[in-house]
């Protein structure tokens, strides 16, 4: 493991098209790193099967989002697939203020508004292949044909701005790449 930074927080930007497995891979971090935390986005989506709220999002009707926006409470946000997604400020402030290393996971857009206003880690998580996605996408089975369709072209977007990043991973195998960024981030 090896990943110690106890003297300050830091913010570790992870972006991955949809089904690459970011949000396995940031599991798999969490549980071996104490002093790791992952913001939790709110999003005006409706909970997928087995999401939880607070858990995996904070979801909130489009009036209440909006009232965050108002006020100032995002770090960013931004509008994907007809619905809002964003960033809480004050618990990843507060949070690097205690010394964690918080983990956003955001999509291309949010990682460049976030770049721009926090000093962060930004890490792009590759899938091996299109192909190897739109099978990951298909056994999921929470999307449609044409929402995996739609989800496939908006991943070669979001590839296309892979090299934007600090750095690249691609994900073959989930502990390898769990690997890959623990030696990433125990240099930065």
């Amino acid at each position: 493991m090896g990943v110690s930074r106890k003297e300050k927080g830091r913010v570790v930007i992870i972006s991955a098209p949809s089904g690459c497995g970011k949000t396995t891979v940031i599991q798999r971090l969490l549980r071996r790193h104490p002093r790791f935390w992952r913001s939790v986005s709110v999003t005006t989506r409706p909970p997928r099967k087995n999401e939880r709220d607070g858990e995996d999002y904070h979801f909130s009707a489009r009036k209440g989002f909006f009232k965050m926006i108002l006020g100032r409470g995002f770090l960013e946000w931004t509008r994907v697939f007809g619905y809002y997604y964003g960033t809480p400020r004050k618990p990843v402030l507060d949070k690097c203020k205690k010394g964690k290393t918080v983990i956003l996971t955001i999509d291309v857009r949010g990682a460049r508004k976030i770049r721009k206003t926090l000093p962060a880690v930004s890490i792009f998580i590759l899938p091996p292949s299109l192909r190897a996605l739109r099978a990951r996408l298909a056994e999921r089975k929470t999307d449609s044909h044409a929402e995996i369709k739609k989800r496939l072209r908006a991943a070669q977007k979001e590839i296309s701005e892979a090299a934007l990043y600090d750095y690249v991973v691609t994900n073959h195998k989930v502990e390898q790449t769990v690997k890959e960024i623990e030696a990433i981030l125990k240099k930065c």
